[in-house]
């Protein structure tokens, strides 16, 4: 079966940096994921989750991951830590956000940054699903998280 994403585009290596270029040689300016177009799977932390860009998984130039969460109600992500740091954008619904030692309630239009090594999880406390944005710079990596199952 041949690939149809092939027939139009080929990506060239230049060190850790990708070209993407059409057929006819142009470099394309622009991508555009669609979030139905992604894969939803469930990441180590129990959130749903769908990778829209990761310089690892597209032919681009780009130094963080960006993807779409969601913890349904009444769930918690797992408490988790990352050696990069970490920032999510809620989108909906309502959470109480755990970094460390800290608690805050938060909601549409709350943007959180998470430090590097910082021990965090999300709860879910609306009557809707949470849904939020994840940026992780440098981009995630399985070997930069540790996830804390039984503690």
């Amino acid at each position: 079966m041949v690939d149809v994403r092939s027939l139009f585009f080929s990506a060239a290596s230049t060190g850790n940096r990708y070209d993407v270029y059409s057929l006819i040689g142009d470099p394309v300016a622009m991508l555009v994921k669609t979030l139905q177009d992604c894969e939803m799977f469930i990441a180590g932390d129990n959130t749903q989750l769908r990778e829209l860009l990761h310089p690892d998984k597209q032919p681009i130039d780009l130094r963080y991951s960006l993807a779409h969460a969601i913890v349904p109600v009444g769930q918690t992500s797992v408490d988790h830590s990352l050696t990069t740091s970490e920032v999510y954008y809620i989108l909906s619904g309502q959470g109480k956000m755990h970094i460390n030692d800290e608690t805050q309630a938060v909601g549409p239009g709350d943007a959180i940054y998470i430090p590097p090594n910082a021990r965090q999880f999300i709860q879910n406390i609306g009557t809707e699903p949470l849904v939020f944005v994840c940026i992780v710079d440098p981009a995630w990596r399985a070997e930069d998280e540790t996830v804390y199952k039984n503690d």
